[in-house]
């Protein structure tokens, strides 16, 4: 039986979250959504199981309902304690569903208490006085306030937090955290005392998430970013076989890269990817005007060249360009018309040019990939950048390699370099 049970809130920080495990030694798979029976008969000898759902900008309400099934479906398989994975820049707005979805599972789990932790300083992400820093400055000026569906402007968490879940909400400081595992449990006590629920946690280093994983390790519920499961070594490792986490069988074929975040992290990268690759790029105005030959205009470019190297089709766009679509289109239409693009390209990719090795960038560009190429689930492989791995598909009769990244992971090189790694 899976000893942690994780629930994620997109598809990109699934396999985020996922490779962190495989790091500590815990063999891991990922699911896309509650996973039937079918697929859940396969998932044996493994440590913990990473739902994904695409919960993190729907409404609070439908958040709550998907993320519940997905607790009751790993309560079942007997999991020992559960994670709640959301994004290392903390994406929601005033009403979720981080909030929501954790009052949600600290009633069915009848927990009074529990912690949130986006902090992941290896892809520089910190927290410090309940301050959220993103890339060394505060979120809010990091570029997450141009965000198109998750604009960030408060970079303090226990006021965000605070926006959005019905409990109290407190903070344990660097100045505790330094003092180690034993004063944080102190303080934990402390702030239950006080009538507090949810405790946001600092960390600006990997040694605090270390002591901070040691710090939670009888705590039944957490919520978090990537990085406090680098912490939960200790907890599981007499519990751990030792086999090699981090192996995926062989995968050849095509290659190809479907980007549609549109962060200053994944324009760079596309940027660098266009001075390699053949590359077309696919705009939503021009989708909404004429979504087929948009389509097939990406598709005979990858014809033309897949022999000869990897193919980039990319929506990426600045934050300019992506206000003038929504203000055309509506945010929902110009965002849900570019998934729809690259969700049928990447089906046709795949069944008809003979790509089996993709890389997606961007979480709601890969949600949309994995749905349309009808992935059931992932078993996590190494990681080509810090939190974001290579997979190799499950349940499917024709084997598929793919890195699914968020939109602010990676460095510029990525998107060329990904391919060193390879299963």
């Amino acid at each position: 039986m899976p000893l942690l049970g994780c629930i994620a809130d997109d598809f990109t920080g699934a396999t985020d979250l996922a490779s962190q495990l495989v790091s500590i030694g815990m063999r891991t798979v990922q699911t896309i959504g509650v996973p039937d029976q079918g697929l859940a008969d396969e998932l044996k000898d493994v440590d913990a199981v990473v739902v994904a759902l695409k919960s993190r900008t729907i409404p609070a309400a439908e958040a709550i309902s998907q993320s519940l099934a997905a607790l009751e479906w790993l309560q079942a398989r007997g999991c020992e304690q559960f994670y709640f994975k959301y994004c290392s820049t903390f994406d929601s707005t005033a009403e979720g569903n981080i909030g929501p979805v954790t009052d949600a599972l600290m009633e069915a789990l009848e927990v009074p208490f529990t912690v949130a932790c986006p902090a992941l300083p290896a892809n520089r992400r910190t927290v410090y006085n309940g301050y959220l820093f993103a890339g060394g400055v505060p979120l809010n000026e990091s570029g997450m306030q141009d965000h198109p569906l998750t604009p960030m402007t408060d970079a303090n968490l226990v006021r965000v937090m605070g926006s959005q879940t019905r409990h109290r909400v407190g903070l344990v400081d660097f100045d505790c955290v330094r003092q180690g595992s034993e004063a944080v449990r102190h303080r934990f006590d402390a702030l239950q005392a006080e009538g507090v629920g949810v405790a946001i946690l600092d960390a600006v280093e990997q040694r605090d998430l270390e002591t901070l994983g040691e710090a939670c390790r009888d705590l039944t519920l957490l919520t978090a970013g990537s990085g406090l499961a680098l912490g939960l070594r200790t907890r599981w490792a007499d519990q751990l076989t030792g086999d090699s986490a981090a192996e995926l069988p062989a995968v050849s074929g095509r290659e190809a890269i479907l980007s549609g975040s549109c962060s200053r992290a994944t324009l760079a990268q596309v940027e660098h990817a266009r001075a390699h690759y053949p590359h077309y790029r696919l705009d939503a105005l021009a989708l909404a005007e004429d979504f087929r030959g948009e389509v097939d205009a990406g598709l005979s470019m990858a014809r033309d060249h897949l022999d000869q190297s990897p193919v980039l089709i990319y929506a990426s766009a600045s934050p300019d360009n992506v206000k003038k679509a929504q203000q055309a289109l509506g945010v929902q239409e110009a965002g849900e018309i570019v998934e729809r693009a690259l969700g049928e390209i990447a089906a046709t990719l795949v069944s008809e040019l003979g790509v089996r090795r993709l890389l997606v960038a961007g979480g709601e560009s890969s949600g949309a990939v994995v749905s349309a190429l009808n992935v059931k689930g992932l078993q996590i492989g190494p990681s080509i950048d810090p939190g974001v791995p290579w997979t190799v598909t499950l349940g499917s009769s024709e084997r598929l390699a793919l890195a699914l990244k968020s939109g602010n992971f990676g460095g510029e090189d990525f998107m060329t370099k990904a391919w060193e790694s390879m299963p």
